[in-house]
Order: structure tokens, then C-alpha cells, then sequence
């Protein structure tokens, strides 16, 4: 009834107006390293704990064997944002949690550097993985949640045409506290801006 769709390591570019997306590789690793380091104190209120090794060469070489492994599995998704003008990194994003069956989902988290912040570079990024979660990966329905105070992830989803479900209590443990999280989901089916 249900055909498994699966992209692999060896996954496609994915293109936006201004920004493509494409799995994380080891040549990313002193771009990725300097975005997330100028970047710590604006991101640490929205993430988990980051750990002391969270930057080096090896904690990079670890995540990329999780991420090959995922998609291998067809789990997850990562994937990192590069502005097309001129190559430069400005963030990223998972599809994570994706569950096959009777269900078709994967959850959404995204990150976007300090510099980058507000200026159109997420938005037009998840627009293009939206149409890869339907299209190409064949889900019917993407989740993402926000902390209740964080208005710009709020507004940004709701933009993209997100229908906010509810209220998700001590849902994920970030910046080293159990939080409430609102709930959003997308469906196949939903208009899209």
C-alpha cells in the first residue's frame, strides 16, 4: 500500500530562489564550525546543550556518520543552507523522526546563523524542502514546534502556511531546561504560499 522513498547520502541538491540545500560533508566543516562558534550566544536559547566537543573536526566526523546512517535508514535528513550569490553557509536544517506505514511524517528543525538571521534565507530554504518532503520523499505530513516565546520561528512558520495544533508540555529539554513547545504541523494537502 505505502512505497518506501528513500534519497540516501547521495542526495540531490535542493533548490530555492536564493539558497540551496545539500546534505553536510566533511569539506563544510571550518565554514559549519565558524557560523555555529559567532553564533553560539544567539542560538543557545533555542537548542539542547550544546556539549564541550560540540565544534571540533571529530564531533563533525561523528555527526556525518549519524547523518549517513539516518538517511541510509531513511530516519532522517539533514541537511546544510548555503546562500547561492556566493556559496556561503547560513544555517540548517533536519527532517528527522520520519515515520513510514500509516503515519508518512517527519518532524522539522532548523537553525540559522547570527548573520543571517531575518533575512529571508530560512523561509525561502524551507519552501524548497517542503515541495522534497511531498514531492520527492513522498510524506503526507511535516511537524515542527517552537518555544512558546520565540516569535520569529513562530511567524516564520506560520508564513509558510504551518496550522499551529497545540501545546506540547516540557516537550523537548533546551538550553538545559525541560520547555513547553507549541505544535505546528503542514499537511500534503495544505495550501502552500
Amino acid at each position: 500500500m505505502f512505497e518506501r522513498f528513500s534519497i540516501g547520502a547521495s542526495s540531490p541538491r535542493i533548490e530555492g530562489s536564493r539558497v540551496y540545500l545539500r546534505p553536510p560533508a566533511a569539506r563544510d566543516w571550518a565554514e559549519w564550525a565558524r557560523v555555529r562558534a559567532e553564533s553560539r550566544t544567539f542560538l543557545t536559547p533555542w537548542e539542547p546543550t550544546w556539549p564541550d566537543d560540540a565544534l571540533t573536526r571529530a564531533a563533525f566526523r561523528r555527526r556525518l556518520r549519524r547523518h549517513a546512517q539516518d538517511a541510509r535508514e531513511d530516519a532522517a535528513y539533514a541537511f546544510l543552507i548555503f546562500r547561492r550569490q556566493d556559496g556561503r553557509l547560513v544555517g540548517g536544517v533536519t527532517l528527522s523522526n520520519v515515520r513510514r506505514g500509516v503515519t508518512q511524517s517527519c518532524a522539522l528543525g532548523y537553525w540559522t546563523g547570527r548573520a543571517h538571521a531575518r533575512q529571508g534565507y530560512m523561509h525561502d530554504a524551507l519552501r524548497a524542502l517542503i515541495r522534497h518532503v511531498f514531492d520527492d520523499l513522498g510524506l503526507r505530513r511535516l511537524e515542527a514546534a517552537c518555544l512558546p516565546h520565540n516569535e520569529a520561528s513562530r511567524n516564520l512558520l506560520l508564513k509558510l502556511g504551518f496550522v499551529q495544533e497545540g501545546l506540547a508540555r516540557q516537550y523537548l529539554c533546551i538550553d538545559g531546561k525541560w520547555q513547553d513547545h507549541v505544535l505546528f504541523a503542514l499537511l500534503a494537502r495544505d495550501p502552500r504560499p
